[in-house]
């Protein structure tokens, strides 16, 4: 039977441990480990950081849409001249791409896993090497310290205070401390202590293998963009089953038509309402994206993240590893009551000689005291995040025995007790400060830090990031509020970040004071930006308090401490040198360490979403009065205006072509929710005007013109006013104008020219236009229609508000 550790107040008897057991085993022998490769008792579950090859041609290939467009390109090439099948060779062209650089981006994720991924310790013939997860086998013993990550099914076989957070498989709050015999569930993190454990089940039957294998996979779910895309075509689709059925039936039978001539106008028709490039662009946009993002060294371990910390109007950051580097230095020792420094040199080298598994803080101290020979230990306290302290116990030289905690000043003395005050005034200056005191009583009774004596404090100064000023200067110009939360004193934690010029540092808050009510907890986390002396818990109290006030939080960390917060924030943010744990958590891996590459990380979200609702507007558009000419067509009782290659090359200028480069563009307004809504306020207005004015010109070259090659005088002239007209929509979308922009929108015009001026290209597209009223009529209307749509814009951005 398993004992919980109890709270930050110390009463955790049952954490102590005697290190005087030798190590059971030496692990398996090299011959044992053959022998169960062979056997097959390997962990050989594939953890996978993207799709398949066979998933992703899957994916591209095997669409509603690629069918519908698959079985219409197939009726075409028997029923029509070769020019009105292009859009069947757009579609594979297309599809080609997407799945190139989808492949791209699975190359890049692949390769970063491996450079992120977890290496186990495993005692073989008796000496500890790291090892890939896939390499270990049943038997092996697995070593376990701070941070670690249990990757396999096992039972303890050594445990130096061994404490693990099983929270992220059982919900269970309170870590579980280990003894010898207790089991050890794969998924599970070590928070306080070491030890070691044998493998028991590995490959699928581990517990957690499912979550695992799925919480590294290269995915699209959870993704307000993905998801919105879905919705859209769910409808389209539903819009175009019956007027294509109308559509049909109107010119096979009501018009009497040629019939090839009607199976052309048909599929004409038909093949525009299918926005079939929107899911292409996205996947492409999120591809490059993680190609882009992977030549920073970041690796996206979920895709929507990249879409998800584009959203993020906080962002919460703790201090270690973050804000400062992961290295310490003592700046300076200061004994207290007398203290004599000699012996408290000694006992620190000793403190840090008792603890095989030293902190940041520890080793900064193992450093400057090396000495640590001389005082047997008998007793230890592993560091833990709640409590903040460590200790041991020790039989020194001449037979005296003493107890030692290291920690948190204002955690272990008394308020009012003048080591306080002098820990203040070094805190105020940015330094970290410890203390050592000595303990009258055994480091096993429940109130160990009760009556402890100040012997000394240690100062220690943090090595701040380089690039940490210049990340929280962009969180601000971005509008985006940064919260540093941190479990070291808050004055510390204040002076650190006023050192890196982050507003609001002046007013540090410690978190021991803030209500436990999630509003009221809420109201004063939106007040204030620094926060020290936080526990895991509270981490994870302050990510959903913020949720519950409508914000997308983002949450970075490297320790085992942030784990939970890490977990349950909209966006996890682990550093590559953070602990296994936290890099299972993560969607997000800075593989360099380097916090300055936050910002890539949110601007290409931002150009991926803010980039995909300007194109989508410029798909759906098309949709929308592609839609609306079918309804008019059949309800008018005339022929369809388009043929195939007309609508290709339309598509093709004013929105394949275009769409292209306005995905990949810099973008870097905050993206909005409500994708749907965004991007339908502007294309049903966009789509209604373009197909009437379309329509306009159609039946008025139908009053026009008469006699043999009417109809294609006709069709001329509407191609004409509504490659005008969707141009002006892509020029409204193309804005704020850059020079690439202006002659992007320039040389699709001048291609549509070409084809108007070159007479084989006329012949090929089947487009001239005839005579002079009609032409310039068109030119007319499609200017009246462009006026209407910059009203009809100003009026939904006013009407509806982003």
């Amino acid at each position: 039977m398993t004992q919980r550790a109890l709270d930050s107040s110390g009463e955790q008897p049952d954490s102590l441990r005697t290190p005087t057991a030798p190590a059971p085993a030496g692990g398996l022998t090299t011959a044992e480990v053959a022998e169960r490769v062979a056997r097959g008792e390997v962990n050989d579950v594939p953890v996978r950081s993207s799709r398949s090859v066979t998933e992703i041609v899957r994916a591209n290939v095997l669409t509603r849409f690629n069918l519908i467009i698959g079985v219409l390109w197939v009726i075409m090439l028997f029923v029509a001249p070769l020019q009105d099948s292009l859009f069947g060779y757009v579609i594979i062209a297309n599809t080609g791409i997407g799945i190139v650089q989808e492949w791209r981006a699975k190359k890049t994720l692949d390769s970063l896993a491996v450079i992120g991924e977890a290496k186990p310790t495993v005692r073989r013939d008796g000496n500890a090497a790291e090892i890939s997860v896939s390499e270990i086998v049943l038997g092996d013993l697995v070593e376990l310290g701070p941070g670690d990550k249990a990757v396999v099914d096992g039972t303890v076989v050594e445990a130096d205070g061994l404490e693990i957070d099983e929270s992220l498989l059982t919900g269970e709050a309170d870590p579980v401390l280990k003894r010898p015999g207790d089991p050890v569930m794969s998924g599970s993190f070590v928070v306080a202590g070491g030890g070691a454990f044998t493998a028991t089940k590995v490959g699928r039957e581990a517990y957690a293998v499912q979550l695992a294998e799925e919480a590294s996979r290269f995915t699209l779910v959870q993704s307000e963009l993905r998801s919105g895309i879905s919705t859209i075509l769910k409808y389209v689709t539903w819009m175009m089953v019956p007027t294509a059925l109308g559509l049909v039936i109107s010119q096979l039978v009501v018009k009497e038509n040629n019939f090839k001539d009607s199976v052309a106008r048909t599929v004409g028709g038909i093949v525009p309402m299918i926005p079939e490039g929107l899911v292409l662009l996205t996947s492409v946009a999120f591809a490059i994206g993680v190609v882009r993002l992977g030549r920073k060294q970041c690796l996206v371990q979920e895709l929507p993240a990249i879409e998800g910390l584009a959203r993020v109007d906080v962002v919460c950051l703790d201090k270690t590893g973050t804000l400062t580097e992961g290295g310490m230095d003592v700046t300076e020792l200061r004994p207290l009551n007398g203290s004599d420094e000699d012996r408290v040199r000694r006992v620190l080298g000793a403190l840090g000689a008792s603890d095989p598994r030293p902190n940041a803080s520890l080793k900064a101290i193992i450093d400057a005291y090396p000495d640590g020979s001389g005082w047997d230990v008998t007793r230890t306290l592993p560091f833990s995040s709640a409590r903040k302290y460590s200790g041991a116990a020790f039989a020194e030289s001449d037979g005296t025995a003493s107890a030692w905690l290291l920690g948190a000043p204002d955690v272990l003395l008394a308020p009012g007790d003048p080591a306080i005050a002098e820990t203040g005034h070094l805190n105020e200056q940015g330094l970290r400060v410890l203390l050592l005191a000595r303990v009258p009583g055994e480091l096993d009774a429940p109130d160990a830090a009760s009556g402890a004596s100040p012997a000394a404090l240690v100062v220690l100064e943090q090595r701040l990031r380089p690039d940490a000023g210049r990340t929280l200067s962009y969180f601000d110009d971005q509008n985006v509020a940064a919260k540093v939360i941190s479990g070291d004193n808050a004055v510390s934690v204040g002076a650190v970040a006023q050192k890196l010029g982050m507003p609001g540092a002046e007013h540090p808050v410690d978190a021991r004071r803030l209500p436990d009510d999630s509003d009221d907890m809420a109201s004063e986390i939106e007040r204030n930006a620094v926060f020290g002396r936080v526990t895991p818990q509270q981490k994870r109290d302050m990510v959903a308090a913020l949720q519950s006030r409508g914000h997308t939080v983002a949450m970075t960390g490297d320790g085992v401490n942030d784990v939970l917060a890490l977990k349950d924030a909209d966006i996890g943010v682990s550093m590559g040198s953070g602990s296994e744990a936290t890099r299972a958590v993560a969607q997000i891996v800075l593989l360099d360490n380097s916090f300055a590459t936050l910002p890539s990380v949110v601007a290409e979200g931002r150009r991926v979403i803010g980039n995909i609702t300007r194109v989508a507007t410029l798909f759906l558009t098309k949709t929308v009065y592609s839609v609306l000419l079918a309804i008019l067509v059949v309800c008018f009782q005339v022929e369809y205006p388009f043929l195939p290659r007309h609508l290709t090359l339309l598509s093709t200028l004013t929105i394949g072509v275009p769409a292209f480069f306005l995905a990949l563009a810099p973008n870097k307004e905050r993206a909005q929710p409500h994708f749907v809504r965004r991007v339908m306020r502007y294309a049903i207005p966009s789509g209604v005007i373009a197909a009437v004015a379309t329509f306009l010109t159609y039946l008025m070259a139908g009053h026009a013109y008469s006699g043999p090659g009417s109809l294609d005088a006709e069709t001329s002239a509407a191609t004409l006013t509504l490659f005008l007209v969707s141009m002006w929509v892509l020029a409204i979308i193309a804005r704020p104008y850059t020079w690439w922009r202006v002659a992007l929108v320039a040389a699709m015009g001048a291609c549509f020219l070409v084809v108007l001026a070159v007479p084989w290209l006329q012949k090929f597209f089947a487009l001239k236009l005839v005579g002079v009223t009609m032409p310039w009529t068109a030119v007319a209307i499609s200017v009246v229609a462009a006026a209407v749509l910059e009203v009809a814009w100003r009026m939904v951005g006013r009407r509806f508000p982003s």
